[in-house]
């Protein structure tokens, strides 16, 4: 059964910056894709960055330039490193991952939610 558990959420002034971590856990997978997903209250989730199995990265135009995600395949891990928060990024981060079955199937896994507050 694969699991994925987020951790490094928290509460940050305007300007900091925090790293969140995302370990997948499971066995018979390889990586496809992962991203990460976040819900600010009352607004549905959106989409935040995310990297595929070539390292490719792919960022929304409101984190460009401020955040970064990048994988620790040794580790199944993938993170994502926030700089320059503002209030607006306060939200539940999510982790996604696309893995690959044994059998050639995609299935898509999301993490319970890590909560990131930036106070101004």
């Amino acid at each position: 059964q694969v699991q994925l558990v987020e951790s490094g959420g928290g509460l940050v002034q305007a300007g900091g910056s925090l790293r969140l971590s995302c370990a997948v856990s499971g066995s018979d997978f390889t990586f496809n894709d992962m991203g990460w997903y976040r819900q600010a209250p009352g607004k549905q989730r959106e989409f935040a960055a995310a990297i595929n199995r070539y390292g490719n990265t792919n960022y929304a135009g409101s984190v460009k330039g401020r955040f970064t995600i990048s994988g620790d395949n040794a580790k199944n891990t993938v993170y994502l490193q926030m700089n320059s928060l503002k209030p607006e990024d306060t939200a539940i981060y999510y982790c996604n991952a696309g893995l690959m079955s044994s059998s050639g199937s995609r299935n898509n896994y999301w993490g319970q939610g890590t909560q990131v507050t930036v106070s101004s």
